[in-house]
C-alpha cells in the first residue's frame, strides 16, 4: 500500500506540481522586449488597448508559448515573429475570460503559404470523387491549427477585407472545446444557448438573403456555408470591423461582445 501511496504521489510531482510551478516561473518572467515590438508591429489593436489589457494579452502569450508547440512545414524557419504574432492574435479571443488557453490545443503547425489538403466528395450516384484543396488555414479536432504564414503579416488585401486567419481558425478551436464543432461554443447556462441560437440562426439566414439578392455584406461570404463556418466569420469581423458590425447587425455584435468580453471598439484602429 505504501509503494502505491509513493507511486501517486511521484506522478502528481511530475505531472501536477512540476508543471505548475514551471509555468508560475514563466509568468514571473518580465515580457520579452522583442516580443512587445513585435505586437505593436504586427498587432494593431495591441496598440490601441488600454494597459489593463495590455498586460492580459502579455501574460497568455507567455502561457500560450510554454504551452504549446509550433511546428515548421515546408522549409518555413521558426522565429519569435512567426510565434508571437500568432499567440497575440489567438489570444486577443481569451482577454477577460477566466478559461484555459486552448486547453485541447497541442501543435500549431505554420507553412510559408497557403497549403494543399486532399478532400473527399460524395456525388449523387454515391460515387467519392478525390481532389485536393489550397488552404490558408485550418483547424483539426486532434489538437492541431494550420496556419500560412504569408495570410497572416503583410497582406493588404486581406487586411482590407477584415479577415483574419488566426482569428477564424482559433474561433474554431473554442466553439469545439463543448466536444462539437457547431458554430456554437462553450456558453454559461441554457438561457445563453437558447438566446445564442435564436440569434445566429436569424443572423445565418439573413446572410445568406442578403448574398442570394446581392446586398453588400459586413460579413464573409464565406460564412454562408454552414453555422460552424458563420461563428468563426463573425468573429473576424467582431475584432477586425467591430464598428460596421455593430451597426449593421447589433444583435449579433451584441452577442460576440457578451461570449468575448470585450468591445472591440473601445481599441479599433
Amino acid at each position: 500500500m505504501g509503494y502505491l501511496a509513493l507511486i501517486v504521489v511521484m506522478l502528481l510531482l511530475i505531472f501536477v506540481v512540476v508543471p505548475r510551478l514551471r509555468l508560475r516561473a514563466v509568468l514571473a518572467r518580465a515580457f520579452p522586449t522583442n516580443y512587445a515590438k513585435i505586437l505593436r508591429r504586427n498587432l494593431p489593436e495591441y496598440r490601441h488597448m488600454p494597459t489593463d489589457l495590455q498586460m492580459q494579452l502579455k501574460r497568455r502569450i507567455k502561457q500560450f508559448l510554454y504551452e504549446k508547440n509550433f511546428v515548421a512545414c515546408a522549409g518555413l524557419v521558426l522565429n519569435d515573429e512567426i510565434k508571437v504574432t500568432i499567440a497575440g492574435k489567438a489570444c486577443l479571443l481569451l482577454l477577460n475570460r477566466e478559461i484555459e488557453i486552448y486547453p485541447s490545443l497541442t501543435h500549431i503547425l505554420v507553412y510559408p503559404g497557403s497549403f494543399v489538403v486532399p478532400r473527399q466528395q460524395r456525388n449523387e450516384d454515391g460515387t467519392i470523387m478525390q481532389s485536393h484543396q489550397a488552404l490558408s488555414g485550418e483547424s483539426w479536432s486532434d489538437g492541431r491549427v494550420i496556419l500560412a504564414w504569408d495570410q497572416i503579416v503583410d497582406n493588404e488585401h486581406v487586411q482590407s477585407m477584415g479577415q483574419d486567419v488566426v482569428l477564424h481558425e482559433f474561433a474554431h478551436q473554442l466553439d469545439s472545446e463543448n466536444g462539437s464543432t457547431n458554430g456554437a461554443p462553450d456558453l454559461p447556462s441554457t438561457q445563453a444557448y437558447q438566446r445564442w441560437s435564436q440569434v445566429m440562426q436569424a443572423e445565418f439566414e439573413r446572410l445568406h438573403e442578403d448574398l442570394a439578392q446581392g446586398i453588400p455584406t459586413v460579413l464573409d461570404p464565406y460564412g454562408a456555408t454552414n453555422p460552424a463556418e458563420f461563428f468563426a466569420v463573425a468573429t473576424e469581423a467582431f475584432y477586425k470591423k467591430s464598428r460596421l458590425l455593430a451597426e449593421a447587425h447589433p444583435a449579433l455584435f451584441a452577442q460576440l461582445k457578451q461570449y468575448y468580453k470585450v468591445d472591440p471598439r473601445e481599441w479599433a484602429f
